[in-house]
């Protein structure tokens, strides 16, 4: 019987409860999850490629079957032929975020076969965004239960 591997891109701008929560859902339906910390050029960044992969390992390390990786450029298909991947998970929150991810998933199986698998997410975290999460502690409000402890901790840092 062959490993079925998936990988859950994502930029992780800090990492939150609501892709924690996809990443240990997504064990349940492949052997490995390969958590992929990419670089977007369009956002600006508040953690660096490295910080990101710290607090990933830190919030999703422990679970089985999950590894944790920095990927720098080239597109996201062809790291998951590299890695010997079979899908990509991608978490939504709404039909946004279905309206946006759609194409993407279209063009992925287009250029290489590799299947998209999107998971509703967690009613509780619904409205929870990474970019969202800094404007509100930014602005010196309260976020605890939306990210894990560790990553808390980094954004009143960096914010306050």
């Amino acid at each position: 019987m062959s490993e079925h591997r998936c990988v859950c891109p994502g930029s992780f701008d800090p990492v939150t409860n609501g892709h924690v929560d996809v990443v240990r859902r997504a064990t349940a339906l492949f052997d490995e999850v390969i958590v992929a910390v990419l670089v977007n050029s369009a956002k600006a960044g508040l953690f660096t490629l490295a910080e990101r992969v710290e607090m990933l390992v830190a919030s999703v390390g422990g679970l089985p079957g999950v590894r944790v990786e920095a990927v720098t450029g080239g597109l996201l298909v062809d790291y998951c032929r590299q890695a010997g991947a079979v899908a990509v998970v991608k978490g939504l929150r709404s039909g946004t975020d279905f309206a946006y991810e759609l194409p993407m998933a279209l063009m992925n199986r287009h250029l290489s076969g590799v299947e998209t698998v999107f998971l509703p997410g967690d009613p509780r975290f619904e409205h929870v965004s990474s970019s969202l999460v800094k404007e509100v502690v930014g602005h010196g409000g309260d976020v605890s239960g939306l990210v894990p402890d560790t990553v808390l901790t980094r954004l009143l840092d960096r914010l306050r």
